[in-house]
């Protein structure tokens, strides 16, 4: 059983290419249940985040999928949620891929296991330590268990991948003075264009969880005068009461941003929801007041030409790169430790994953002497009929004994060999010797 991860992240791919694989949940979920149709007879998780989206398999080694088939069927899937394209339009897109590959990266076996314990545990993160990424991890395995594409080999995998990210998070100090993204678009940026929010007018566009975030650190500096946009409206009056703003009306957005200061956008929409079009209009009864803009969404939620405009300030996840490199240098002493535990339960993992084949051979073996057991002592006891109670325990003890000590040579140089993934002829000729059907 071989497993691969395949996609892009931030290191590999600018946002321009990223937001065209970034999967909302509804897409998420189609794309997993389409999967078999694909690829049949695998495990898949897709995790998909504004600063990544990665596949991962689970699958007969000599049977995995190549990369680009893989990047085709994503696009493919896509492509059902695009606005300006038809499908047909988008099938003949797809016979050129060359734009995407340069950006892919590909790891299998153990290198796939620690690239994902890496980026559950924030390691691998644009901010290193941030808290968001294993509750994303958790939320992917989770679509992933509800569409029936992750089974045993995934089960303890993503188990371990969130054990080992709680075990680093208790265990180092990696997340000490935790810091996030929404907290460095607003110390960082935000504050850096205002002097004070508490005059500001904020404009939320998304009520998600990375829109809650921001909030919280707007209102920590100072923020009082907030509407809240969500295309569902209870979503944005729940908000709204928890931070002391009020929502507003989706189909008004435009009408609202006349007057704003500052704006968070964070919606899922496949595309622009404001383009330089629409903001000529908004811009033109503004005046010369200065706009401040966090496009934290990816696919990006504003037109990145808007940001070229006078008096507006632009800024979009991969802008705030230059800064989390600079946090990222305090945590960096915590790095070894963190790896040190990633490289520990990657082994034990490893170990499972090699050990795994031959339960089915030990199992049957197992079976195989238990039933020699039980018939010879039940001749044995049809012989001797005059056995106290105490005798005929003693005798079974025995039997049970000698197996144990007859098996515990060979299984234990099955296991020591599993461990070094190099078990398959002992396992085979255990097979053989005891005529027991791997299947």
């Amino acid at each position: 059983m071989g497993i691969n991860v395949i996609g892009l992240n931030y290191k590999s791919a600018p946002i321009e290419i990223r937001e065209q694989l970034a999967f909302s949940r509804e897409e998420l979920k189609l794309t997993l249940v389409n999967w078999s149709d694909f690829f049949a007879d695998s495990e898949v998780v897709l995790l998909s985040t504004c600063n990544r989206t990665e596949i991962y398999i689970s699958v007969d080694s000599e049977n995995s999928p190549e990369s680009d088939s893989v990047i085709r069927y994503l696009l493919k899937q896509k492509s059902v949620f695009r606005s300006d394209l038809s499908q047909s339009d988008f099938s003949n897109d797809l016979q050129d891929i060359s734009m995407f590959l340069p950006h892919i990266f590909e790891y299998s076996g153990e290198s796939a296991v620690e690239h994902l314990f890496s980026v559950t545990s924030s390691l691998d993160s644009m901010l290193l330590g941030e808290v968001q990424i294993a509750s994303q991890v958790k939320s992917a395995y989770q679509a992933a268990s509800d569409a029936g594409t992750a089974g045993t080999v995934f089960n303890k995998l993503f188990q371990a991948a969130l054990k080992t990210a709680k075990q680093i998070a208790n265990e180092t100090e990696l997340h000490k003075n935790r810091v996030s993204l929404p907290s460095i678009a607003v110390v960082d940026f935000a504050l850096q264009v205002f002097e004070r929010l508490d005059d500001k007018r904020v404009l939320l566009l998304g009520a998600g969880e990375m829109g809650r975030e921001t909030l919280q650190y707007l209102c920590a500096y100072g923020a009082k005068n907030i509407t809240i946009l969500n295309r569902s409206i209870d979503n944005a009056e729940r908000l709204a009461a928890e931070f002391g703003g009020h929502a507003g009306n989706w189909q008004y957005m435009f009408e609202l941003m006349i007057d704003a200061d500052l704006i968070v956008a964070a919606t899922g929409s496949p595309d622009y929801i404001v383009t330089l079009p629409d903001f000529r209009q908004v811009e033109s009864r503004r005046g010369n007041r200065v706009l401040f803009v966090l496009d934290l969404a990816v696919p990006r939620d504003f037109d990145p030409a808007i940001g070229k405009l006078g008096n507006v300030y632009l800024y979009s996840i991969d802008d705030l790169k230059e800064t989390c490199a600079i946090n990222q240098a305090d945590r960096d002493k915590e790095i070894p430790k963190a790896n040190k535990i990633i490289k520990n339960n990657v082994n034990d993992f490893i170990k499972w994953l090699n050990y795994r084949p031959h339960s089915t051979v030990i199992r049957k073996l197992c079976e195989q002497l238990e039933s020699l057991k039980d018939t010879e002592i039940a001749r044995l006891f049809n012989k001797l009929s005059d056995l106290s109670e105490k005798e005929k325990s003693e005798i079974i003890y025995s039997f049970e004994r000698l197996i144990g000590k007859v098996l515990h040579l060979p299984l234990s140089s099955l296991k020591d060999e599993s461990q070094n993934g190099d078990s398959n002829k002992l396992l085979t000729a255990l097979a053989r010797l005891f005529r027991i059907n791997n299947e």
